[in-house]
């Protein structure tokens, strides 16, 4: 209960990091992954709400406070018919150590008729998240927020003072990718892959994984470009099959348009192309993909690919064709960039590892696939072994 010698404060914009936009709703502060000017820029309903689920958002700050209140309003999105996903999880850490989490008692709740085109709403309230036990002394602490539900925040409470935390000596990875980036069917807030690299190579994670829109849009190569970084990395594929948005003519100049926006601002910024993890369903089947009516009806979400394999063959995208494309366009491109780098992204999730921790949904990765790469991210790309991925055939196996 608060007390009249307790630290009241309103959420501070000086806390949230890993925003790249932070709108004022009323009393509330809501963290946004893109800025304003793109989410005007293409109002697709499907990129507006990933945006707004603040994957790798979190709040830092110094304390000597044994306990920690926050006040929130979660919104929770989901599809009539298809099984919800569980609450997601605050997770407090201190110096990449994760001790207490936390849910919301309480969410508003949208629902899609994917047959109908409805949405339905039932409105929640506002959630007081309790975080106790924490370690004695001045420490640094950050709680990572759910990467599939929008968040409001309005108030913190606390037994001492609460400083906000200088960023100068970390350095800011900015991140691209696909709904497996964003966190897909990882644990918790902290389990998503993106953040478990940074928790271990203290960086300054910007998170811009965008569930079913990593889509070459160009106007996100500017967002990226105008965020000031020291490591960039780009994830592309799967999106691209499995939304069946072009064809292999088309792939090339787009990923090379998005890779110029980048650096008509960031000349020298060490950047990372990845190409897709392993994935049974899109390996030579194209897109698009779909929900399994047949495992829905027995309460289950997954997913398949609905194209036909010999289409391949007039342009439609595979994981397969896209990775031998990328491999060439990227290293093409190296001979005159010395800080562009290629991973073939089966070093980071391979066939091996689907057998060992296939993928619970046949699309994304499951919370100890997650930790593997993020594992595997940081001795593939951190260690400095960059650019060794690039190999002429550029599919999966083709480094054994």
């Amino acid at each position: 209960m608060t007390t009249s010698s307790d630290w009241v404060t309103s959420v501070l914009p000086v806390f949230i990091k890993g925003a790249v936009d932070v709108e004022q709703r009323g009393d509330a502060l809501v963290p946004h992954r893109l800025p304003a000017w793109a989410r005007d820029y293409y109002s697709d309903p499907g990129l507006a709400m990933a945006e707004s689920h603040p994957a790798g958002v979190r709040l830092a700050l110094r304390t000597s406070a044994n306990w920690l209140e926050l006040d929130i309003r979660a919104t929770r999105y989901g599809y009539v018919g298809v099984p919800q996903r569980p609450p997601g999880q605050f997770d407090l850490c201190i110096n990449g150590q994760c001790l207490v989490q936390a849910v919301p008692s309480s969410a508003t709740q949208i629902s899609f008729d994917m047959q109908s085109g409805q949405t339905h709403q039932q409105a929640g309230g506002i959630s007081t998240l309790r975080f106790t036990g924490l370690p004695k002394g001045d420490k640094t602490i950050e709680i990572w927020l759910p990467y599939y539900e929008t968040m409001e925040l309005f108030q913190l409470r606390s037994d001492a003072e609460l400083h906000k935390v200088a960023d100068a000596n970390r350095p800011t990875w900015v991140h691209y990718g696909s709904s497996i980036s964003q966190g897909s069917n990882a644990a918790s807030a902290s389990g998503i892959w993106p953040a478990q690299v940074a928790m271990h190579a203290n960086l300054n994670l910007v998170n811009l994984g965008f569930s079913g829109s990593a889509l070459l849009d160009p106007f996100v190569a500017r967002v990226i470009a105008q965020t000031k970084a020291d490591l960039i990395s780009l994830k592309l594929g799967i999106n691209l099959v499995n939304s069946d948005v072009m064809r292999a003519r088309a792939l090339g100049p787009a990923v090379l348009g998005f890779l110029d926006a980048i650096r008509d601002r960031q000349p020298d910024t060490p950047l990372l192309v990845i190409s897709p993890l392993y994935c049974a369903i899109h390996e030579t089947t194209p897109g698009p993909g779909a929900f399994d009516l047949q495992a829905l009806a027995q309460g289950k979400v997954r997913f398949q690919a609905t194209g036909n394999p010999q289409d391949s063959a007039a342009g439609k995208l595979t994981l397969q064709s896209i990775r031998t494309q990328l491999a060439g366009l990227v290293r093409e491109r190296m001979k005159a960039d010395s800080h562009l780098f290629y991973l073939d992204g089966c070093q980071l999730y391979g066939p091996g590892d689907h057998e060992r921790w296939p993928l619970p949904d046949a699309l994304h990765p499951g919370p100890e696939a997650h930790e593997l790469i993020g594992q595997r991210f940081v001795e593939h790309a951190l260690g400095g072994d960059w650019g060794e991925g690039v190999t002429a055939k550029g599919h999966c196996g083709s480094l054994r």
